[in-house]
């Protein structure tokens, strides 16, 4: 019997990937497939490939050998202007990219373009919606401030709602609260986490460098060592002690929560 007849299809998939730059090997041999109602977390130190592999996926740059497919498309094959509309992203560098002088609602209002900035009037449903997704991430009382006089966890937040009123079908999140504080970062992962919960949410792919980070919607992870895959599959399989140990050449213990998050240790 032919699986693939019956395997639901992917959200992101990635097949051999390798990705090699001036002679060296940052990539080697990357393959793995998320499907619908999945949330993976990429894990391991820096140079390791996490945001490589979240900048292969939405075509920023292009794999040496290998093919990716995103939500059904082939990486090549599609027009890459469309297909970001359907993804939602959050980062650092896409804070500093921002424009500083856009209101945060005319940031929130620029996801559904995938743009930077806002280069259309938009309708005033659309207006609407952006105001009713401003309040649900709380954010409603500063609709007018310039996105450059945003604290950080403002920023990143209104990133999170940009990217949320454009229902994404797939919510790529690259280490979104490095910066923050303990407040500004789980008021963060609360609203990723509502919306990973919802029915008719976005399949969620995020990078960390902190188990703290990893929400108990998190459902597989993919524990990244030098360019390569070292462990993948279900979070409670593979987020063990042993295998962290050997992604980080140290004697690491992990302790899982009540409310089920994770916390490592140095034994």
């Amino acid at each position: 019997m032919d699986d693939s007849r019956t395997a639901p299809p992917s959200v992101l998939e990635l097949t051999g990937v390798e990705l090699r730059r001036g002679g060296q090997k940052l990539l080697n041999d990357v393959s793995f497939r998320i499907e619908k109602g999945q949330h993976w977390a990429l894990l391991g130190p820096n140079g390791a490939g996490k945001t490589l592999i979240l900048r292969l996926a939405t075509g920023y740059i292009w794999p040496t050998e290998g093919q990716i497919v995103v939500l059904g498309h082939l990486l090549g094959r599609v027009d890459l202007r469309l297909l970001r509309r359907r993804i939602g992203w959050v980062s650092q560098a896409l804070a500093d990219l921002n424009p500083g002088h856009a209101t945060l609602l005319e940031t929130i209002l620029s996801g559904p373009l995938a743009s930077l900035g806002l280069y259309e009037d938009p309708d005033e449903a659309m207006v609407v919606a952006a105001q009713k997704t401003a309040q649900d991430f709380g954010l409603a009382k500063i609709l007018d401030r310039p996105f450059g006089l945003l604290s950080t966890g403002e920023r990143q937040r209104t990133l999170l709602a940009r990217a949320a009123l454009a229902n994404p079908e797939l919510l790529i999140l690259d280490e979104p609260v490095s910066n923050l504080d303990l407040g500004a970062r789980e008021r963060f992962l609360s609203e990723v986490a509502r919306l990973a919960t919802d029915p008719l949410g976005p399949t969620v792919v995020l990078t960390t460098h902190s188990l703290q980070e990893i929400g108990p919607f998190v459902s597989h992870v993919i524990l990244l060592k030098n360019g390569e895959i070292l462990a993948m599959g279900p979070i409670n399989e593979v987020l063990t002690s042993a295998n962290l140990t050997k992604v980080y050449d140290l004697p690491l213990k992990i302790e899982k929560t009540r409310a089920g998050r994770f916390m490592a240790f140095l034994e």
